[in-house]
């Protein structure tokens, strides 16, 4: 993990007018502020007006009353009952299981209520959440555990199945509900912490070997509040008439994923807004229904759902005139892609396109509707608090138009890998954080993402973006998902692949590869598809 080193003294590449042409000069200042100050070694841009710690985030949410949090198509639950809830919760978690700042507790569930209660519990006396993938293999959720080594497991009775009987585990189902009413009059829960300490550990695939474990800090999540504060103070200068406590998130994605942890539920009870919580595997009629009764106003989908979308017939049978930001996150897509979202959906009109990774806790380049509909295929411009640059093999900087490693900086940007193995060369001396994709930036700093280090094919010298051609197939009608690797020699690739929407891949001169589980992302999907070709 980084540790202090010497101080970045060089100015700051970017501003806040330079992250929003255009912008009105009547922004909030409480929102909008930054100060550079000295974080791990390197001097960045930071929130002047910030929280330090997430118990400070609870705390506050008090002031937002009976509002509703979390909504879903069963019932409702209010700011002020959250935070009794969580404070009885919390208690529990101290006294009855022994659970102290540093501690890791981890939650393997599918997304629920309690989930998103168990989390800020165990943030809020200083102990770490550890996220766990609820897709994951028996044999992944061992490694993860046996990585985190946490004190206590809080899983639901499918994850309870593969624990090994040594873990302390509470159920989820009941357990969680139990303790959260057990202390009505307990107090708020608070803990002595550091902005730079763990609060959260959640997990990335990347390209090969086991899932990392990326480690968040309270600073880390609590820059994401002020990024989402910035974006309201900004909707609110341009003319948006919803106020933020007036909004409607709709949470689809797992609650192991930084879209809906870091950039829904955390920053929800900072701002007053409500969370619509999706429950069960992604259902395109329920999604919509539930579009439909919350009156959402805020989607962020990742290409897997909008796909789903795609595909369903009755789209246009719900009320979804309430809907009206609707952003791709997690994987970039093609320009076609994008272009069938607007053609085919009544609230993808002005479609936001992002950039960002489990690392990054929120995006770290965000695309306007404009940046969209340009069709540049940019990934937009650094957000607020993000300097970001693109780098060549040996460190060294390279100018616009010229392709490289992208790399990132800023307040969000976690602390390490919980294997200390897996830090080599993730941070540079001026703590950069270097992503692994490739891309370049155009002359007015947008970032073009053109794939993985990993997926670029050298055939003669030449160097092929292996996303390039991907999404060159996924113009073509009869392709849905397409995955394209080089091989060594002269001759044609042994195999090839294809997937049609039928969701079945078709190999030459293989027996037909397994089906893909609709609900993994894109990106996942194409690790998997890669991983397949070298059966």
């Amino acid at each position: 993990m980084r540790g202090l080193g010497a101080a970045d003294t060089r100015p700051m590449t970017q501003s806040v007018q330079a992250q929003q042409p255009g912008q009105p000069q009547h922004l909030d200042p409480v929102a909008t502020e930054l100060v550079v100050e000295e974080v791990l070694g390197a001097r960045i841009p930071v929130f002047a007006n910030r929280h330090r710690a997430l118990h400070e985030v609870l705390a506050a949410s008090v002031e937002h009353g009976e509002r509703p949090y979390i909504v879903t198509l069963e019932g409702r639950l209010s700011f002020a009952e959250h935070a009794r809830r969580v404070s009885s919760l919390a208690q529990a978690l101290r006294e009855e299981h022994g659970v102290r700042p540093g501690d890791r507790v981890a939650i393997a569930a599918a997304n629920s209520q309690a989930w998103i209660e168990t989390f800020w519990a165990t943030v809020s006396i200083g102990a770490v959440a550890v996220g766990c993938n609820a897709w994951w293999a028996p044999r992944e959720l061992e490694h993860a555990l046996q990585l985190t080594r946490p004190t206590l497991v809080v899983a639901d009775e499918k994850r309870r199945a593969q624990l090994p009987s040594t873990l302390a585990v509470l159920a989820i189902e009941s357990d969680v509900d139990r303790l959260a009413t057990a202390h009505p009059d307990a107090p708020l829960p608070s803990a002595d912490v550091a902005e730079d300490d763990p609060a959260v550990i959640l997990f990335t695939s990347g390209t090969s070997g086991r899932p990392k474990g990326a480690v968040h800090t309270h600073r880390n999540l609590c820059s994401v509040l002020g990024f989402h504060r910035h974006n309201d103070a900004v909707a609110a200068a341009f003319g948006d008439p919803t106020a933020p406590q007036d909004k409607v998130y709709l949470l689809a994605m797992p609650l192991f994923h930084v879209g809906s942890l870091h950039n829904l539920t955390v920053p929800r009870l900072a701002t007053g807004s409500t969370v619509a919580l999706h429950l069960g595997a992604f259902d395109p009629a329920r999604v919509l229904q539930l579009v439909q009764d919350a009156r959402v106003t805020h989607w962020g989908a990742v290409p897997t759902m909008a796909n789903r979308l795609l595909e369903f017939d009755r789209v246009r049978d719900y009320d979804t005139s309430s809907l009206y930001a609707f952003a791709l996150a997690s994987a970039p897509s093609s320009t076609a892609f994008k272009e069938r979202l607007r053609s085919h959906l009544p609230f993808a009109g002005a479609l936001v396109d992002s950039y960002g990774l489990t690392e990054s806790c929120t995006a770290v380049a965000v695309a306007t509707p404009m940046d969209v509909a340009e069709g540049s295929g940019t990934l937009g411009t650094p957000v607020i608090g993000v300097e970001m640059e693109v780098r060549d093999p040996f460190g060294e900087v390279l100018p616009p138009g010229e392709e490289g490693e992208i790399c990132a900086r800023g307040p969000g940007l976690f602390l390490g890998y919980a294997a200390e193995s897996d830090n080599a060369e993730c941070f540079d001396d001026d703590g950069f954080f270097h992503t692994g994709d490739v891309g370049q930036r155009t002359a007015e700093g947008a970032i073009v993402f053109t794939g993985r280090i990993k997926d670029l094919i050298n055939r003669g010298g030449e160097k092929i973006s292996a996303k390039e051609v991907e999404d060159l197939l996924h113009t073509h009608p009869g392709v849905l998902e397409a995955a394209v690797e080089g091989r060594l020699g002269r001759g044609p690739a042994p195999h090839s692949h294809r997937q049609s929407r039928r969701g079945a891949f078709r190999r030459l001169d293989l027996p037909p590869a397994p089906h893909l589980p609709a609900g993994l992302q894109l990106s996942q999907r194409r690790n998997v598809q890669r991983a397949m070709l070298e059966l």
